[in-house]
């Protein structure tokens, strides 16, 4: 399982791309992927964890989504994560 956490930044580029982003995370989700996302509560970033094995497999996700390189999305870090507890 992998944590990603996203800077964010209030770009029109950013707003306008969240939406078809969101509908992406959902499908997702429904594949068992995505476990969980969502912005921080101030919206200076979001938090989404990915269950896929490999660093690899994150970067895939990662790069066939257009939300991550639009200006205003950083990818502050990704770090594997081993939960004992869902």
């Amino acid at each position: 399982m992998w944590m990603v956490e996203l800077g964010l930044l209030p770009t029109e580029e950013r707003l306008e791309a969240r939406a078809a982003h969101r509908t992406r995370l959902m499908a997702l989700r429904e594949e068992g992927i995505v476990r969980m996302a969502g912005p921080l509560s101030d919206d200076s970033g979001a938090l989404i964890v990915f269950d896929v094995e490999s660093r690899p497999e994150l970067d895939q996700l990662l790069s066939a989504d257009p939300y991550f390189s639009t200006t205003g999305v950083r990818v502050v870090s990704a770090r594997e994560w081993n939960p004992f507890l869902s």
